[in-house]
């Protein structure tokens, strides 16, 4: 799926999308403590990689953290603007953050790259790690599912993810998983979340399929 596709798709629903879930009461208490616990002992700056609404990103920032937000929805960073004036927010697209090599010390992508097609998630996989400095973290959030498969998310076509097919993305883009959380709640879909640290200085050109 491309990202104008996906862009697009967000884009007609940002004001109804944020009404829902652009506060942290709308999000899940273990998640908040996953990144507050992720992103303790973060230093340097730290760029949340789809941030719609901004409102994790405001979260890093009130935890101390060197935060900026990033997202290709020009409707959500106006709206993070506003509503979260002293953190910095552009436009950009996951495939390009726009930044130069080893800039970021960490990149907190949370639930920001599950539309994207298994084929297209290997070249962001890469410019993150183009972007993170060497040592530096990742922390990704997306659905768990027993195989890579589409499903109809509420805004756009999404993926599930095995935890070890994601594993092998992320290790093959220069990433070391460090530790894996998952979450089922009833009635809902599974979640995992994935902290990685960048540990190779040279950025594959392709991610083995």
């Amino acid at each position: 799926m491309t990202g104008n596709v996906v862009r697009d798709a967000y884009a007609g629903q940002a004001e109804e999308y944020t009404a829902l879930l652009g506060s942290m009461a709308n999000t899940h208490e273990s998640d908040q403590r996953l990144i507050a616990q992720w992103a303790r002992d973060l230093r340097g700056t730290v760029i949340d990689a789809g941030c719609g609404p901004g409102n994790w990103t405001d979260f890093l920032k009130k935890h101390g953290v060197d935060a900026e937000g990033i997202d290709q929805v020009q409707a959500f960073i106006g709206q993070a603007r506003k509503r979260f004036p002293t953190v910095p927010f552009r436009v950009a697209s996951l495939g390009n953050l726009g930044v130069r090599d080893g800039y970021a010390a960490a990149i907190l992508a949370w639930y920001s790259v599950i539309h994207l097609a298994p084929n297209d998630l290997p070249a962001v996989l890469r410019e993150f790690a183009r972007c993170i400095t060497l040592g530096g973290s990742l922390l990704f959030g997306f659905f768990e599912g027993d195989a890579v498969e589409p499903f109809p998310h509420a805004v756009t076509t999404a993926y599930f993810w095995p935890i070890g097919e994601m594993s092998t993305q992320l290790e093959a883009a220069g990433f070391h998983v460090q530790a894996v959380n998952t979450r089922t709640d009833p009635g809902t879909r599974s979640h995992a979340a994935i902290i990685a640290h960048r540990i190779d200085g040279s950025v594959p050109s392709e991610v083995p399929g």
